[in-house]
């Protein structure tokens, strides 16, 4: 015998609205799930309300001097009742165009969950949840079983409780194939105590009605406390206590539709193939209980060996996990071993570079008093050569004004000529060109000249060749040429970008000498101001060493070659030099500040010029 279960969206008898057609073959083995909607523990109340007051049965209703008016005319006028329809009194009166209703305004409404204050609004609903929600369960009985067949989960604090998936096959064929069923709900609220019977259903699985495929198909609502059966072809229950009607049996003894279709059943040979397979199976499950008797007889007779061969067995395996232990107590055993010998090891070299260092501590310490001796003549020598150094500087320094004179322009402001040929400061317009490359010629000489005597290794190297000197720029990236002039060309830009690195050159000396040049642009002031700055001293200028510049003059041990006032101020100890200079600097100052606003100079504090210049 078929017992599938048909499809209710393909089965003819469906579409026909016959649910019979599909139902008939429906077991309890076909049931999968139950589940509850719109659960309600506490029914509503039965409380009959009172009348709706019309206008006629307000008091003083005819107290409104509208009213009274309207009453005392002779036309009769009929004031509409709160439920009469406008329409058709407009349609009894034979009026053609009736007023439109007037509609009253929405009258606030006053349930307790639009009270302005939040707690109460929280509160009241929490009430109305409690008083809805609920712990359920249920069970399903069949006849001929004193208890239930099936118990479900208990599902907290829900009004739509859907117990979980279930599976009735096996329960034997005495149950999975019974079409009547007896379906118990169980119900507590929080205000109870123990569960209460809610429901209990008594159905034929062929009187339930088809909802869809699932619950979320069907828009319909659903009367209270509604119990679905969840089946593989959908979602049936029961809205109707309608019992299930069954097909008349034809003279040949088939059941029929209806409309006298006969309806399709087994043939002879299926039905003798599945007794055959009911004989089958009882044969097996009687060998299967044999086969277990059997099994527990050998088992019960067969225990003492059983059981020492078990122990053997668990002996067996605890001598393996001991042997295994042991084995990595070893292995770990020789690891703490080999670290010690590393660890001991490493203590005696440790030991012996310790007594190393003890001793050569000692050694340097007996060497101590001798090493501090010499480090304070040390010090002592190197104060010497610094201010024999200085000194030597400052010669070389005198020299240099005296062989390169730098001496302003009378009437312009930071115009300064070289040997006699006036420079521009980085302005070249109408100008004498052999005069600017030779004045040019001579910077570049006397640049080159410091960068030596003051052990100066300036950015861009130099080469001085009088009138066409040239200067080398080999930091700059992406530069089709490293070499630019510093005289004139046709090319003007090569030879502003050459006088460019000439002022970067003596702009670098000033900054190592720790003084802050005027202006980049500005290139006889700023080297005026170098040289002033280096010869300026209270100490009398060093004579040169035998075996030095030659070219003294005859009777002399000293060079003439000094600014005017050195001999005067060597002689008499005055401070005669650095006050010209001063005077000096303080015009150049003085042009600048005119010029640009600037302010003193900066000067070292080591100076001697520093006290003056604060």
């Amino acid at each position: 015998m078929d017992n599938s279960v048909a499809d209710p969206e393909n089965d003819t008898g469906y579409r026909k609205g016959r649910p019979w057609l599909y139902s008939s073959n429906r077991k309890l083995r076909h049931l999968h799930g139950i589940s509850v909607r719109n659960l309600v523990v506490t029914r509503p109340t039965n409380r009959a309300r009172g009348k709706t007051i019309d206008d006629d049965d307000i008091p003083n209703a005819l107290q409104s001097p509208s009213k009274i008016l309207a009453h005392n005319e002779t036309r009769a006028l009929h004031p509409s009742r709160s439920f009469t329809e406008l329409k058709s009194q407009a349609r009894q009166d034979g009026h053609a165009n009736p007023m439109p209703e007037k509609r009253n305004p929405r009258r606030r409404s006053l349930l307790p969950w639009n009270d302005p204050n939040p707690r109460v609004r929280q509160v009241s609903l929490e009430d109305i949840t409690k008083t809805r929600m609920a712990d359920t369960w249920a069970s399903i009985h069949c006849d001929g079983f004193d208890g239930p067949v099936y118990i479900t989960e208990e599902v907290t604090r829900t009004t739509n409780p859907t117990f979980q998936a279930f599976d009735l096959n096996f329960s034997g064929p005495g149950i999975c194939r019974q079409d009547k069923l007896t379906l118990k709900l169980w119900t507590k609220t929080e205000a109870m105590s123990e569960y209460v019977l809610l429901v209990e259903l008594q159905l034929n699985l062929r009187s339930l009605q088809f909802l869809g495929k699932t619950i979320e198909s069907f828009h319909q609502p659903l009367p209270m406390n509604s119990i679905l059966f969840h089946f593989p072809d959908g979602v049936y229950t029961n809205l109707t206590d309608i019992p299930p009607s069954e097909a008349p049996l034809s003279s040949d003894g088939q059941r029929s539709t209806f409309d006298g279709a006969p309806l399709p059943t087994s043939s002879y040979d299926a039905l003798m193939r599945l007794a055959n397979l009911d004989e089958c199976i009882q044969d097996a499950l009687a060998t299967r209980e044999k086969l277990e008797l059997q099994i527990s007889d050998i088992l019960t007779r067969n225990y003492s060996p059983l059981a020492t061969d078990s122990d053997a067995s668990k002996a067996q395996d605890r001598l393996n996990s001991i042997r295994q232990a042991v084995a990595a107590e070893r292995k770990q055993l020789r690891a703490t071993s080999r670290r010690k010998e590393e660890l001991i090891s490493s203590i005696k070299s440790r030991k012996e570079a310790m007594s190393q260092g003890r001793s050569s501590q000692d050694k340097a310490q007996s060497h101590l008093p001798d090493a501090q001796e010499k480090l304070v003549s040390s010090e002592q020598l190197l104060n010497d050569n610094s201010e024999e150094t200085k000194g030597q500087v400052r010669r070389i320094a005198e020299d240099l004004m005296v062989i390169y004179p730098i001496e302003p322009v009378p009437d312009k402001t930071l115009a300064f000529t070289i040997a006699g040929l006036p420079l521009p400061n980085s302005h070249f317009e109408d100008i004498n060109r052999e005069v600017v490359a030779a004045a040019l010629g001579f910077t570049a000489h006397l640049v080159y000249l410091l960068s030596f005597y003051l052990s100066v290794s300036i950015p861009y190297p130099i080469s001085p060749n009088q009138s066409t000197s040239l200067i080398q720029d080999h930091t700059s990236q992406d530069l089709p040429q490293r070499t630019f002039p510093l005289y004139p060309v046709s090319v003007n830009y090569r030879f502003e970008y050459g006088v460019f690195l000439l002022n970067k050159d003596i702009e670098f000396l000033l900054n190592k000498t720790g003084i802050r040049g005027l202006d980049i642009r500005y290139t006889l002031p700023n080297l005026k101001y170098l040289l002033y700055i280096l010869t300026a001293s209270t100490s009398e200028i060093p004579a040169r060493k035998a075996g030095g510049i030659r070219g003294l003059l005859s009777g002399r041990m000293t060079p003439t070659l000094s600014r005017r006032g050195s001999i005067e101020s060597t002689a008499s100890g005055e401070l005669v030099q650095p006050r010209k200079a001063w005077d000096l600097v303080s015009r150049m100052n003085g042009n600048l500040g005119l010029a640009h606003g600037r302010g003193k100079p900066a000067v070292p504090a080591s100076h001697p010029l520093s006290s003056r210049v604060a």
